[in-house]
């Protein structure tokens, strides 16, 4: 019999993050998350998504063992941006099991009903910085820190449960060439001068922070129209930037500031921490820190994070100026391949950018939908 539990206290919060760990163990192409990371963004104490995000946690257990996992959030920003009366689903994992996730999926929908909601959707997180969408193909690829793995049954599971696709992000493996691609280089160095503007030198961590305003307030501004996408708090920028720029290798961060020294686009890449994560199983003690320092300075491929161009400098050749000195970083330190994070299929603009370069599409994420 299966019991659906909520998780009430911090040891049970614990047992709910660390539940993937056994669901997953030694699956090599899964990749911890940082468990410090995941009880923070998933804490009311420390997140600031809360301001205007409700959340609940449940476990599903048999025989008291936990065999599944789902979080429901109701996010009011989404809803009063979007006009789309909708919780959201997360954080959900469940053994090969229909009556495991039923439970887990009615579990949701009954609290969002209760709430006058009309429809439940996910995978998603707080807001779209978390990680979001549900693998339904390349499950033989190793993950990338900024994703989550799912067994591919996952998928299977919510279409028996009346889940239907809403959206789907694509994933690319990009391999640079031994030198930049003539068009790309003439494009940027056209846009450069054409628009006036100029590449910020990053030598050093703190000189990112003068920029940091920029760069979020570029994200709110770039990306609001995408899929349930809503703007960050002031609260939520100091956090993320906390948590994005103390690894960030200057070199991957690209900032182009336009002639009255305001951002107008971005790009940020770190070397990939996937192994280091896999060896040390998502904890920083006490050698965890040791292999994801080791990763970030001797490494071959790149996670492709963020990247973002104001709007009314879009189409115009911008993001071959990010390509172009993204690319001279990976060259120097001897990059093979580079990963980028999920892009919506529907998003011709962002994969355009790829063209010129040998790709391979290599990941599909859905986020699945329910009317209740």
């Amino acid at each position: 019999m299966i019991e659906i539990a909520e998780v009430r206290s911090r040891s049970e919060l614990r047992r709910f993050v660390a539940l993937p760990e056994t669901l997953y163990r030694a699956h090599p192409c899964y990749v911890p998350k940082l468990f410090r990371d995941e009880i923070a963004t998933l804490s009311r104490e420390t997140n600031p998504a809360f301001e205007y995000c409700e959340a609940r946690y449940w476990l599903a257990c048999r025989d008291g063992a936990p065999v599944g996992r789902i979080a429901g959030i109701i996010n009011r920003r989404d809803i009063a941006t979007w006009k789309c009366r909708r919780a959201r689903f997360g954080w959900v994992d469940f053994v090969d099991d229909p009556e495991v996730s039923a439970a887990l999926l009615s579990t949701v929908e009954s609290w969002a009903r209760e709430r006058g909601l009309e429809a439940v959707h996910g995978p998603l997180g707080f807001c779209d910085l978390d990680r979001e969408g549900m693998l339904v193909e390349g499950f033989d690829e190793l993950d990338m820190l900024v994703t989550n793995y799912n067994y591919p049954y996952y998928p299977a599971h919510l279409e028996h449960l009346g889940y239907t696709k809403d959206v789907d992000w694509v994933e690319f493996l990009v391999t640079p060439s031994a030198e930049i691609p003539a068009q790309v280089d003439r494009v940027a160095q056209c846009a450069l001068k054409r628009y006036g503007l100029r590449i910020v030198t990053i030598a050093r961590r703190r000189d990112i922070l003068p920029h940091t305003d920029g760069i979020f307030s570029l994200i709110n501004d770039a990306y609001k129209g995408l899929y349930g996408v809503v703007p960050l708090s002031a609260a939520q920028i100091s956090y993320y930037t906390k948590m994005f720029f103390g690894f960030v290798n200057p070199e991957y961060l690209k900032v182009i500031l336009d002639r009255d020294g305001h951002v107008a686009a971005f790009g940020i890449a770190m070397p990939s921490m996937s192994q280091a994560l896999q060896r040390s199983r998502g904890r920083l003690f006490p050698l965890g820190f040791a292999h994801l320092l080791w990763a970030l300075r001797f490494n071959d491929r790149l996670d492709l994070l963020l990247t973002a161009v104001r709007p009314d400098l879009q189409n115009r050749g911008i993001n071959a100026i990010l390509i172009s000195e993204m690319w001279k970083a990976a060259v120097k330190h001897g990059i093979r391949h580079a990963e980028t994070g999920p892009e919506l299929e529907s998003n011709d603009k962002i994969q355009a950018q790829w063209k010129h370069f040998q790709t391979r599409q290599h990941r599909r994420r859905r986020c699945f939908c329910k009317a209740l």
